[in-house]
């Protein structure tokens, strides 16, 4: 049986988070708005208007451009893409063509290892990357097609991989990857729910070992990266099934139908003459002078697999924690402001983010900028433990307290009596208590379950209210459970 190969390209069409949309002045992001509420004689192509475009929607695409290591190109134009939707007002969408705003670029994707195989790292290469305007969108209630124009006009970026995948979870990653960019670089909010990010998977299979390409479907309407992936592995093993019956593929644009897990035909697909490309005539060439391309540039920052290799590197981190605390650009921040303000040992931190502040933080649905248990406060609860001021388990605790309150973590020590109790005769009194108060431990313990004295310190740890020295508190209670 022959061995087959994937060859898999995506097309991610990624709406930039600008105030106003990319040729007029309505507002941009009008998801929860009522339909046709942010429209414009502009967005809706009424006859006689001229689009006007918006510097901010350019700058953030150069920024993505830039992440992506592509060429920005100094001089780049509009074109006008004619197709005929009944969600495109104007029967045609200014998009670019052969003058994109960047050319060429790459991503790498860190691919995890898996029992059959070792980790290892993709690189995908950017064909294209260019700026254009969205469509509208359809809706169908009761037999009915509804148009809602609210869309049209808001700002896209369409970036075109080259034919690079070679499996439905390596796309998948990518669009991992692709989505912590975006948010990390704060150009879109990436929610593939809300359409901020939208995929097209163009999809193909040959022999293993092939250099030629065979004929490709495009899989359109997928609103989740799982989606994504199913949809990808089912096209896979319905083109090998194909061939292995002796069939052709023809390249067909599907469906995926998430409720029903199956892929449906909707139309042959079309070519790029098919949209009749010409040079939009209501706007000038699009120049990137070396002044602009310098701001842009000053704008540019530490990206998430830069920074998860130098906290590897740096702070000594385990890859895995790296990982994690790379996944969002203000938690990412978080940890490097916290472990500045601590100067001890970055794995404790570390360990505090991950066991316990990322817990609060998905139960409050917060993000780490958002806290008011800051940097600077979770610093001072490490400091105060080093020294002895309170123990593990009452630190635990002030990290809830701070952030209830925003006081600061001395402050409460202080004003609730939480410092840590060592004194030996203190102690001893309620070890003396809990030994009279659970004779049937104590006997248990004596005839030679010494494990139990882990419990007979949570009890004093319990009497205290945290506050006792819990090395001290064992080591009076293994004294005083030895006499008798």
């Amino acid at each position: 049986m022959t061995d087959y190969e994937a060859i898999i390209g995506l097309e991610t069409h990624i709406q930039l988070n600008t105030q106003t949309k990319i040729f007029c002045a309505c507002k941009a992001d009008s998801w929860y708005d009522p339909p046709n509420t942010n429209i414009c004689p502009v967005c809706t192509g009424l006859p006689g208007v001229l689009p006007v475009l918006n510097r901010a929607a350019v700058e953030k695409a150069a920024l993505l451009a830039l992440a992506m290591h592509a060429e920005i190109n100094e001089v780049s134009y509009f074109d006008r893409k004619n197709y005929f939707y009944p969600d495109l007002p104007k029967g045609y969408q200014i998009s670019q063509y052969d003058r994109p705003l960047a050319s060429g670029g790459y991503i790498d994707i860190p691919m995890p290892a898996t029992p059959d195989r070792p980790a290892y790292v993709r690189r995908v290469n950017i064909i294209k990357l260019h700026i254009e305007e969205d469509a509208g969108k359809t809706k169908n209630v009761n037999g009915r097609r509804w148009i809602d124009f609210n869309r049209c006009g808001v700002p896209l970026v369409e970036m075109v991989t080259g034919p690079d995948l070679r499996s439905a979870d390596e796309a998948a990653q990518y669009l991992i990857r692709l989505r912590q960019l975006l948010r990390w670089l704060g150009i879109s909010e990436a929610d593939m729910e809300k359409g901020h990010l939208r995929c097209d998977a163009n999809v193909s299979i040959r022999p293993k070992g092939a250099t030629y390409f065979n004929p490709k479907t495009e899989i359109k309407n997928v609103n989740s990266i799982e989606n994504v992936r199913d949809a990808i592995q089912h096209e896979i093993e319905r083109q090998i099934r194909e061939v292995e019956a002796g069939r052709t593929i023809e390249a067909w644009t599907l469906e995926w139908d998430e409720d029903a897990g199956v892929l449906r035909k909707m139309r042959s697909k079309e070519t790029e003459a098919d949209y009749r490309y010409f040079k939009e005539p209501d706007l000038l060439p699009l120049r990137i002078d070396a002044e602009w391309k310098a701001a842009i540039l000053a704008q540019r920052v530490e990206l998430p697999l830069e920074r998860r290799q130098r906290f590897i590197e740096a702070y000594g981190l385990p890859e895995y924690d790296a990982e994690i605390l790379t996944s969002e650009r203000a938690l990412s921040d978080y940890f490097e402001q916290a472990v500045q303000a601590y100067g001890g040992d970055p794995k404790k931190v570390s360990n505090y983010l991950m066991n316990d502040v990322l817990r609060m933080l998905n139960e409050s649905g917060k993000s780490a900028a958002d806290l008011r248990l800051t940097p600077a406060y979770l610093a001072e609860i490490l400091k105060l433990a080093d020294a002895g001021t309170i123990n593990t388990s009452t630190a635990k605790a002030l990290l809830q307290k701070v952030e209830e309150s925003g006081r600061s973590p001395r402050a409460i020590v202080e004003a609730e009596g939480l410092a840590k109790v060592s004194d030996a005769e203190a102690i001893r009194a309620v070890c003396r208590e809990v030994i009279a108060e659970n004779p049937g431990e104590v006997e248990t313990y004596r005839k030679g379950k010494v494990t139990l004295i882990a419990w007979f310190v949570g009890q004093v740890m319990k009497k205290m209210r945290g506050k006792a020295d819990p090395t001290l508190a064992r080591q009076i209670l293994e004294e005083l459970l030895k006499e008798g």
